[in-house]
């Protein structure tokens, strides 16, 4: 839901500064990485790199000249804390030491467990629920959309590529509109079919014209945030809206808001930068493995929610 929208933040922050951070704009890194790619990127000295990389580091799309600003970035981040200045970021990131083929493997861990307790209550959903239940598609298909963007997030933070980042960052915009969507269905919806579908196709609209924009005509950092700022915002008001008004007739609404103002608290995580722990552990990891117990409690409104829909609608049909 909106905890989406914190993340947009921080990845447009980073990516904004992706172009020239401190630490590879420092002289002692830049020779490093052309004296490294002069030795063992060309040539002989490359199929020698090759023959001796792990298998699954040349499957994950590690290069030579990847290894390089690896070592490179050590060898920066070494003089600045032997002569006691702060740890720099490289190309808009933290130095994270890699495991395995895992440029972040904290934040990849968590991204995959978030796809996982997803998975884990999509499952649930579908054994607790009958397909007769009015939100039955709406809520089915928010999980496969979430599981999605999970499966793109665990793929970025294991490698950043010009492609990994930008289906993070659509996927993550799809999530959010999906969010919007449900509401939608759940509030209005269900009383007025004609009104979401309108309503979906515009969203539709403007999921097509929002990713046409970032990829045919420029990838703009600012725009992305803004917009996806602006959804996350719309999502937020209306759900936690919503949930005020029919806390005390639902008593089960009360996890969807607590979800609502758990996602806005931690969010304040993202606003922590600072280097990794153990070179490993920074916020926005931190804040992807907080996220995990909050989407277990959402899909656990949400088959309540559908149960108690299934319920009402049965008891009409009955009155009928």
């Amino acid at each position: 839901m909106a905890g989406r929208t914190a993340r947009l933040v921080l990845l447009a922050g980073a990516a904004a500064l992706a172009s020239g951070s401190q630490g590879d704009r420092e002289p002692v890194y830049r020779d490093c990485v052309h004296r490294c790619e002069e030795r063992n990127c060309s040539g002989g000295a490359l199929r020698h790199f090759r023959s001796r990389q792990p298998i699954y580091m040349s499957l994950a799309g590690w290069t030579c000249q990847d290894d390089c600003k690896y070592e490179c970035m050590w060898v920066t981040v070494g003089l600045y804390l032997k002569e006691g200045h702060k740890v720099p970021q490289f190309h808009g990131k933290w130095p994270f030491s890699r495991f395995l083929f895992f440029q972040e493997p904290a934040s990849a861990m968590a991204s995959f467990l978030n796809g996982l307790a997803s998975l884990v209550m999509l499952c649930r959903y579908y054994t607790s629920v009958p397909a007769s239940s009015p939100m039955y598609p709406t809520c089915v298909a928010f999980a496969w959309v979430s599981l999605n963007a999970w499966f793109w997030s665990t793929v970025f933070h294991t490698k950043d590529t010009d492609l990994t980042e930008k289906m993070d960052y659509f996927c993550a915009s799809t999530v959010i509109l999906h969010s919007v969507y449900l509401c939608c269905v759940r509030t209005v919806g269900l009383q007025h079919p004609a009104v979401v579908s309108a309503f979906r196709a515009l969203l539709l609209l403007m999921l097509t014209a929002h990713v046409s924009y970032l990829s045919l005509v420029r990838f703009d950092y600012g725009y992305n945030l803004a917009a996806n700022v602006a959804i996350g915002l719309v999502n937020v008001v209306w759900w936690l809206a919503w949930c005020l008004r029919n806390q005390h007739r639902l008593p089960h609404v009360r996890k969807c808001m607590v979800v609502v103002l758990l996602l806005q608290g931690l969010s304040l995580l993202e606003l922590l930068d600072f280097p990794p722990f153990f070179w490993v552990l920074d916020a926005h990891a931190i804040w992807h493995i907080s996220t995990i117990p909050v989407h277990v409690l959402f899909f656990s409104f949400l088959k309540d929610d559908s149960l108690y829909l299934l319920k009402e609608s049965e008891t009409k049909f009955k009155l009928d």
